[in-house]
């Protein structure tokens, strides 16, 4: 039987409480992919996203982990990009797609998985993680206002049914996001694949968090905020 996972590092940087995912072997996503193979009897798991998306390596790590095997369908690049590089170091089989849009790698993905009877792990992990729902409670906090980064929605999703009277500010970084009861959303104002990298005391994702931290900190929201670093 393997260990549960730990709770979220808490910490405070400039009057915002932080939460420190980033910390985590594959971050924020680690903690839905470990509830989710835990419960699957398959051999295999495959996944289709976005070179530059942290949850590759966290489907690779917890594969790992647990002794199955990760399979990532990314989009072709002339050099990979870091997050799938690391991937593959933790086993990931990588099958690279031309051209790399994301509809054509989840059909890629689906027919591969129903060829080899592997299980396809939802975008994002799917639409809520009651294992991130979890996380977020054993803080034993109330803010009154939570920022994150929205890709697939699912941390959002999670974080909502965890603090559901708390302010809820998603920055989009990616695609259209589901719709989310009373959050507010904001566009990150720059495309996915562009990098940001601004000050913070803590390593941020810089196609994800980074963008989120940097609306935050423009901002300057008052009162008890708190922000969700999925990964650095």
């Amino acid at each position: 039987m393997s260990r549960p996972l730990p709770s979220p590092i808490l910490e405070t940087h400039d009057g915002i409480k932080v939460v420190r995912d980033d910390l985590l072997p594959g971050g924020t996503k680690a903690r839905n992919f470990r509830d989710l193979i835990s419960r699957s009897n398959a051999d295999e798991f495959v996944y289709a996203g976005p070179g530059f998306g942290a949850a590759q390596i966290a489907l690779a790590a917890v594969a790992y982990q647990l002794c199955r095997q990760a399979t990532l369908f990314v989009p072709w690049r002339a050099e990979r990009t870091r997050y799938t590089a690391e991937a593959a170091r933790y086993g990931a089989r990588i099958i690279e797609v031309r051209p790399g849009y994301l509809s054509v790698l989840q059909n890629r993905a689906k027919a591969y998985a129903i060829e080899r009877g592997a299980e396809l792990v939802p975008f994002g992990g799917g639409g809520q993680s009651g294992a991130i729902t979890s996380a977020a409670e054993t803080l034993q906090i109330a803010p009154k206002a939570v920022w994150c980064a929205g890709g697939s929605g699912t941390l959002a999703n999670s974080l909502r049914a965890a603090w559901p009277g708390a302010e809820l500010h998603i920055v989009k970084v990616g695609r259209d996001l589901p719709q989310i009861s009373g959050a507010t959303v904001y566009e990150a104002g720059v495309p996915f694949s562009k990098e940001e990298r601004p000050a913070a005391p803590f390593p941020l994702h810089p196609n994800y968090e980074a963008k989120a931290w940097r609306l935050l900190q423009t901002s300057r929201p008052a009162g008890d905020v708190l922000f969700w670093n999925v990964h650095g």
